[in-house]
C-alpha cells in the first residue's frame, strides 16, 4: 500500500513540474509576441483560409456552398496569443465551415 503512494505523490510532482514548465513557456512566449523579442523575427503573419456555409437540407443531408476565401492573420508561435490563432494550426486547417 505504501508503494502506491510513493507512486501517486511521485506522479503528483511530476504533473506539477511540467504544468510549471508549460506555464513558463507560455509565459516567455507571450512575452516575446508583445514586446518584439528578438526583432528580427515577425512575430504576425497570414494564411488564405477557405469558408464554406454549411447549409442543412431537408432530406437530412447537409450541402457546403463555397464562401470565398479570406486572409486571416496568426501568430508566429506554438500558442495562440491575443486572440490570434498559431499560423501552423491555420496552415494545417485551411477550412472554415460556418452553420446556417
Amino acid at each position: 500500500m505504501a508503494r502506491w503512494l510513493a507512486i501517486a505523490a511521485n506522479a503528483g510532482r511530476v504533473l506539477a513540474g511540467l504544468l510549471i514548465v508549460v506555464g513558463a513557456l507560455y509565459l516567455a512566449d507571450d512575452f516575446s509576441i508583445r514586446y518584439g523579442v528578438p526583432a528580427a523575427r515577425q512575430a504576425f503573419g497570414t494564411v488564405q483560409v477557405n469558408k464554406f456555409v454549411a447549409v442543412p437540407l431537408k432530406s437530412g443531408k447537409t450541402e457546403f456552398v463555397p464562401g470565398g476565401s479570406e486572409n486571416r492573420i496568426c501568430v508566429n508561435s506554438p500558442f495562440p496569443h491575443l486572440g490570434y490563432d498559431p499560423c501552423w494550426y491555420l496552415e494545417r486547417h485551411k477550412d472554415r465551415r460556418q452553420n446556417l
